[in-house]
């Protein structure tokens, strides 16, 4: 880990979410919520969505490990290879598309967002409730991945370890 803090003694990010308790908690509890509760989208779908996010941002440890537990949950890696060059693969459930496109205006272009991004959605045949996931699960990840790449945590970084890992997944993988 490219250590950006001014203290050598935090080494990792389990490190610095120690220090700071009360920020983990919070980050943990909105995680938790998301992949905790009742959604529209199962559990696979929320870590594709997480994955997606993550890759967006370039944020690769993100990336790997909502990856790893989208393909443990069942989803195909097709879909992950098909997002990197197109959404409007046919490996990719054309109902998902919507979404996935929105999360991509969302993290790249957020002020580009309107009302015609959600009727897109609910043209697919996503409700409400969908739609909000949708916001909370990008809004959630693009969060975390700026800590992560603030903080420098890089997957292959000496200091990165099994504790760190288990943060982007918290413990709902593996």
């Amino acid at each position: 880990m490219l250590n950006k803090t001014s203290s050598p003694a935090l080494n990792t990010l389990s490190d610095i979410l120690e220090k700071y308790p009360r920020r983990r908690v919070l980050m943990f509890k909105a995680m938790e919520e998301i992949m905790g509760n009742l959604s529209p989208f199962s559990k696979g779908i929320r870590e594709l969505l997480f994955a997606y996010t993550s890759d967006l941002n370039q944020c690769s440890i993100s990336y790997d490990f909502h990856k790893a537990a989208s393909v443990a949950s069942g989803l195909d890696e097709s879909v992950f290879t098909a997002l990197k060059t197109d959404i409007n693969s046919p490996k990719i459930d054309d109902k998902l598309k919507p979404i996935l496109r929105f999360i991509k205006k969302l993290t790249l272009t957020p002020d580009k967002i309107t009302p015609a991004d959600a009727q897109q959605i609910f043209d697919a045949g996503w409700d409400e409730h969908a739609y909000f996931d949708s916001v909370c699960i990008c809004s959630i990840i693009n969060c975390m991945n700026r800590i992560v790449t603030a903080l420098g945590v890089e997957d292959d970084s000496p200091g990165s370890n099994h504790s760190d890992k288990m943060l982007f997944t918290l413990g709902y993988a593996g």
